[in-house]
Formats: C-alpha cells, structure tokens, sequence
C-alpha cells in the first residue's frame, strides 16, 4: 500500500503508526469498525487494540498480510483482514495498518447459486469475484497463484490492493462500469505474479452476478493468459514501425539515431549506434574483427539522461578491449548476449573502473551487442542495455534486435554509399566548376554554387570568360539530371563553350553549335531501350566595355535580371530558344546598352523554383532581393540565397553568378582608318607611337610598333577596305586590332628558308601574349595582346 493509493477513509479502517508502536493516525472507517473515537486512540500503543494485549504487533520490514482479532470498544472482538507495511522506502519512517474488512458476513453476500460458486471457483481459468463494494470475496487456485498470495488472504482486498498498479486502477475503473451497466466487458491487462520477474498479458472477462430478482451483486473476473501472443504482436509491430521509421534520409548520422529511437524503450532502456572508421579508399570492412576494435559512437538513446553503458558523447572514438561485448560480437560475427549478475562482464569491467561505476550506478544488468552487417561488410555494432525492464535478453528479443538491426544495417549501408557518390560527384562538380573567377577590366562577378539538399548534385555550372578586345562572356547553364553523369556532361560542355568563346563566335552561333554537342551526346548515351537522357539549358552574353553594349542569348534558360545604377531589378526580354538537344531550332540573340556600374544576374530555375512554390513567386522574391544592390557583390548574393531559397536547403541545383560592369573610358581607345596605301604605313606607326607616349606606355612603343606595321600591312597586303586600327589599353593590357572587310581569315605558318614571306604573324605570336582572328557582320577583326608588365 502507499499514501497515494485511492483509499475511502470513511468506509476503509486505516491506522498508521509510528515506528514504536504509537499509533498517529485514526480514519472514520476506522472507528466505524471498531467504535473507538480518533482522540481516544491517537497517541496510545497499538498492541492495546489487540485482543490478546500480550501478542505481536505486526511491524514487517516491508509488508505483512494475515488475519488479527481486534477491541471493540464496547468490549467484544472483531475478526479482520489486515494490510500491514512501511510507507517510507528506507523504513525508517511509521507503519500503517489497513484493516481491509471484517471476515464474518456482510449485506454484500454474493447469491449462495452452486452453479455460480462451481462456475466461479471451480473453473481452470484465473478467477476472481468482486461484491458491490468491489471487495474481493474469493478467487479460485489459479488466481491465487497468479496474484501470488494465498485466497484467504485476499479476501476483502480492493483492485488496487493487489499492487498498486496503473492497470489495476483501469480494473477498478470498469469493475464499476459493470455493475453500473449490468453489461460483461472485455479488457486486457497486466499482471505478474510475486514468483516471476515478467508482467503477463490477460484477456480480462468482467461479467456481472445477479440474484434472482436481476439485481447485480457483484462482477466475476475471468482472465485468460495470451502473452506470448501479445508479445509475439509487440514484436512484429516494433519491426513494422522499425520498417517505417529507419532509413527515412541518406544521412547515416540520423539513420543510427532512427535505430536507437525505436529501440528504446521497446526493446532495450539504452541503445548505442557504433561504426567502425571505413578504410582507406572508402572500402568497408569484410569478415571478423580482432579486438581490440575501434568505433566511432554515431547515436544513442536512453530512459534516462544519462547513457548506462558508457560515457563516451556521440561523435567520440570508443576502443573496446576483449571481453567487453561489443568487440566479442564483432570477432565472433554474431550477437552475443552478457549479464552483470552472472560475471559475464566482470573482466571487461575489471579494467574499466569508469564503465564499472557508471553499470553498477544505472543498474544495467544485461547488455546485448548485434552487429551491423550489410551486403558481407561489417559497418560496426548496436548495443542493447536493460536497467529499469527487469527481465533480461529472452531467444526472442535477440531474434527482434537482429530483425530490426538488419534492416537498419541496409539503410545505414545505403546512406554510406549514397554519402561516397555525393562527396566524388562534388568533388567531380568542384574540380570542373572555375576555382576563381578571372579579373577583367570589363567587368566585377561574384558567385555561389549550391548542390542539392535531398536529390544530389547535378549539372548546373557558371563561368567568365575574357575574350578579345577586353570583352567579356558570361555563361550560365543546366545539364538534365543529377549525380556523376550529370557532373560530367556539365564539364563537357563546359569545355566546350570555352572552345567555341575562344574563337569569338557571335551567342546565337555559339548555342547553335553547342545544340550539336549536345545531340551527339544524346546518341552516345542512347540505348537500345530507346533514347538517350541528355539535356541542358544555357545562358551566353557578350559584353562589350568600349561599346557598353551586352549581347545575350539563351537556350531555355530563365532570362538575367538587370539592376541599374538607380533603379529596381527587372528581367530582359530575350528571345527564349528551344532547350539544348532538340535540334533544327534556331536560336535569337539581342543586344543592350547598359551603363555603367549596372549589375547583371544570371541564374538556375533551382533557385526560384521548388515543390513548394511556382516561379512566379520565386521570382518576385528574387526582384525583391537584387533590387538596389549597391553594396558589394558577394553581400547581393549571400542576400539573395537567404531570401529567395526556401527553408531546409534547395530541392535542386542553384548557380547564381553577379556581374557588374564597368565601360572603358574613351580616353583609353584610340581608333585610325586606314588607306589601302603600304607607302602610309610609316605615317600610322608614327601616330601609334606619339599615343603611346600620350598614354605614358613609351616603354611598349617597340613591340607594339612592330605589330602594328605587321597588323596593318598584312590587312593592306590581303585585306580589303576599309580598314580600321584600333588601340585599347587598361592598366595592365595593349591591345592592337586591325579590322578589313574582307572574311579570309589568316594563318600562322612557319616560313622556308629561301621563302620572302610568311614570317609576319609567326613575329607577332612571338611578341605578344596571345592573338587572333574573330569575324564580324562586316568582315574580320585581327588582334594581338600585350602585356604592359612584360615591356618594363
């Protein structure tokens, strides 16, 4: 019995004492029992309400039940059935006594029907009779044995006399419904006998026991045992809910932790999650370990806030010598069951002072260890601790921790390996993505790359690409897909944009032959199941800082967005174009003049679309985000992914690239038309060095000088009129072009020995950094680049 049982003192006798005997206490239940008022007895000895003032007071340690023959204060005896314990746990402090009912008979007699009494107690089943004040009047061998008590001594007690517990109180709940109702329930409850460590499971009968007028006096109590089908149902829902709960992400970090949830309290009061370190090489471990074996703690889960089996914090390296559970579970290949009590740990703990204390403070007492297995690798170990459930490990409960760890072990497998793919398929992106971004005098960029959340890397890529005449490209694009191949693709064309940039093709030319890659790639991958896979959108634009002109074309790209010096963000209306790899689509290029210090923004569709919005609305956000960007580029795009990307990471691939441009002042060009005259040319190179000097770039008058005469009467020579010279230059880069009308394109040969001719561009790729020829609307433009660095 405790204080806080659900007693009614005005019917129930209850006495509480003190530990010498005095009594403290004297309910109304009490006094109806016995006559004796509370002031009449508080304070005196207990043993004087004895019949026999001679005999023993019952003061157990723990608890008593029996009979006494009690005073009533009118002088006679009353025969009762006493409840006797301690109420504090340590004992020290009073007793109390429970005076549960008197043994002679009652107004609550059940019917005396010998069909009833032979169907009550004479029945194979646990048996049990209630009255109307839901006292127990009798119980055959079976519940006797079950409650493990003898039947004479529960006669008179309560449902939550019996122990105390939850269920028994729920018994008590519908006790009182039956006899209200006059209706049989059926109910499942758990009891356990005193002889046995484990709760049963019973399907509890409630009937109710009538005389022969139809009134109910009372409840029969028939419960049979299903327990192991009950546990056997426990089992198979904990693998069921193991099956949904497990392996929900390809995080192995939460996957272990989903492990240890369901486990606990299930299964097991404590549960860790352990894995060994994979291997160089990323290869798992094959076949049995010898101790000592090294695991990294991944997750855990316990009761309580403490973790019974170790200190060691998720996240810390744990090495387990022989003998400890863990490591003999993994040497031997199999789950290994160890219990405190039978000195299964004790050489294990002998050497472990810490772990010792911490076990016999949380009263672990059996501990399982299964190890994780998948696909013939071995991933570590999950270890099961019992303290609070006092039954250890059963046969089945080592069959269920297998079950459930198995499955968990293919998920943690998976996620290990789908981790391995992202890491290389990253580093493959990384490695094909531009480090940096190279510094022009045309332009200042900044960008961010982000990998999907959930669906993997994919093929998006960004890139900047200075070209001739300090102008300036810009791409940006999307492969179909994710993972390796995607990577892949996206470094294919990646390379190949940079090819078709580096011999100056106009945007539209440049998709057109881009188109072509990507269908010849389409038929490489195709199968014989059918077509290939390959796709990709693309964003290309020129830009011009002499002109400040932008020409830009796409290819089922999203448009760029355009923040002027002084005013909101807005798309450009450029023609759409049909997405990479359909085929026999033209593509449309349009041009802008934009001014100085605009910013252009290019983008992937991952960054204003997801599952759980349209474009439209990402794109209004993005607007909002670019809109006045003022400040520095990198803070733009910080801004940008912190206000248009939804909550938990984008569902795809996001490339954001910001560019803000920057004209060449006309004070740094120089332009001269030039007559279709050789005899001239010495005038020209005349004028190139007297601007030169004006620039203060005298130290380059020689090479230039030379290119120059080389440039120009080459296009006198070849070309045809008009032709153009024109000088560029920036702080670090002299850039000469001589433009004709003419479309035959030069080319770099090495002349013979007795050859007059041929060695004018071979001079000129030596003098300079870089040369070459872009064709335009009206003709061909020759350039060579100096570098102002290499003439000091």
């Amino acid at each position: 019995m405790r204080p806080d049982d659900p007693f009614d003192d005005a019917v129930t006798a209850r006495a509480v004492i003190a530990a010498d005997g005095t009594l403290t206490q004297w309910s109304e239940g009490a006094r109806l029992l016995l006559g004796h008022r509370p002031e009449e007895v508080v304070g005196r000895h207990a043993a004087e309400l004895l019949a026999d003032s001679a005999g023993p007071l019952p003061l157990p340690e723990d608890r008593w039940s029996g009979t006494l023959v009690l005073r009533h204060r009118d002088g006679g005896t009353v025969s009762v059935w006493v409840l006797a314990h301690h109420r504090q746990p340590s004992g020290d402090g009073p007793g109390e006594w429970l005076a549960v009912t008197p043994l002679e008979a009652t107004d609550y007699d059940l019917p005396d029907d010998p069909l009833v009494r032979k169907a009550v107690f004479q029945s194979p089943c646990a048996t049990m009779v209630f009255d109307q004040a839901l006292r127990l009047r009798g119980v055959n061998d079976a519940m006797a044995r079950l409650l493990g008590l003898p039947a004479d001594h529960l006669r008179g007690l309560r449902p939550t006399d019996i122990g105390g517990r939850p269920q028994h109180s729920e018994l008590e709940r519908q006790l009182r419904h039956v006899l209200r109702t006059g209706r049989p329930h059926d109910m499942q409850t758990h009891m356990k006998a005193r002889a046995e460590s484990h709760a049963h499971a019973w399907l509890a009968r409630l009937a109710p026991l009538t005389d022969r007028s139809g009134r109910v006096r009372g409840v029969c109590v028939t419960a049979h045992d299903f327990t192991e089908q009950f546990r056997a149902r426990e089992r198979l829902q904990l693998v069921n809910e193991a099956s949904s709960r497990i392996g929900t992400t390809l995080d192995v970090t939460r996957t272990a932790q989903e492990l240890a949830d369901v486990c606990v309290p299930a299964l097991a009061d404590f549960v860790s999650v352990e894995l060994l370190e994979p291997e160089e090489g990323g290869d798992e471990t094959s076949g049995r370990l010898s101790p000592p074996v090294s695991l990294r703690r991944v997750a855990q889960q316990a009761l309580a806030h403490d973790a019974p089996t170790g200190s060691a914090p998720v996240g810390e390296l744990v090495v387990y010598p022989e003998d400890s559970p863990q490591a003999d579970s993994l040497a031997a290949g199999h789950s290994i069951v160890a219990s405190v009590t039978s000195g299964d740990l004790d050489s294990w703990l002998s050497e472990d002072e810490t772990q010792a204390r911490r076990i016999e403070k949380t009263g672990v007492h059996t501990i399982l260890s299964v190890p994780l297995q998948a696909r013939g690798a071995t991933l570590g170990v999950a270890a099961f601790a019992r303290s609070s459930q006092p039954e250890a490990f059963t046969h089945d409960d080592v069959l269920l921790a297998e079950e459930v760890t198995a499955r968990a072990a293919v998920c943690i497998d998976n996620a290990r390996r789908y981790s391995r793919e992202r890491e290389t398929t990253l580093t493959l992106q990384r490695s094909l993505l531009p480090r940096s971004l190279p510094r022009t005098a045309a332009l200042e960029a900044a960008t961010r790359y982000l990998p999907a959340a959930r669906s993997g890397v994919g093929g998006d890529w960004f890139d900047v690409i200075p070209l001739s005449g300090m102008r300036v490209a810009m791409v940006v694009g999307d492969v179909v897909g994710h993972g390796i191949q995607a990577s892949a693709t996206m470094g294919r064309l990646r390379t190949a944009v940079r090819t078709l940039a580096d011999i100056d093709l106009a945007p539209d030319e440049l998709l057109t032959h881009l188109d072509d890659l990507v269908l010849h790639l389409s038929e490489e991958a195709a199968g014989d199941s059918g077509p290939g896979e390959v796709g990709a959108t693309c964003l290309y634009a020129v830009y011009d800082p002499v002109s400040r002109r932008c020409t830009l074309s796409r290819a089922g790209h999203p448009p760029p967005v355009v923040i002027p010096p002084h005013g909101s963000a807005l798309h450009l209306e450029l023609p759409s174009g049909p997405p990479l790899g359909l085929g026999g689509l033209p593509f449309e290029s349009a041009e802008f003049e934009l001014a100085d210090d605009s910013v252009l923004a290019f983008y992937t569709d991952g960054l204003v679309t997801s599952r759980e919005r349209d474009a439209g609305q990402g794109e209004a956000l993005l607007l909002e985000a670019l809109s006045g960007a003022s400040g520095p580029l990198d803070e733009t795009c910080d801004r940008v992914l912190n206000s248009v990307l939804v909550p938990g990471g984008a569902t795809d691939d996001v490339a954001l690239l910001l560019a803000r441009l920057r004209g060449l002042p006309s004070s740094q060009v120089a332009t001269w038309d030039i007559p279709a005259d050789p005899a001239l040319v010495a005038p020209i190179r005349k004028q190139v060095l007297d601007q030169l000097a004006a620039w203060e770039l005298t130290d380059a008058s020689f090479t230039a000088e030379l290119v120059v005469s080389e440039l120009v009467t080459n296009a006198i020579r070849y070309g045809a009129p008009p032709i153009r010279l024109r000088l560029i230059h920036d702080a670090t880069t002299l850039i000469c072009e001589v433009s004709d009308t003419s479309h035959t394109a030069p080319h770099l040969r090495r002349a013979k020995t007795w050859d007059e001719g041929g060695r004018g561009l071979l001079l000129v790729a030596q003098l300079t950094q870089r040369w070459g020829t872009r064709h335009t609307t009206e003709g061909k433009t020759i350039w060579a680049e100096l570098v102002l660095a290499d003439m000091e």
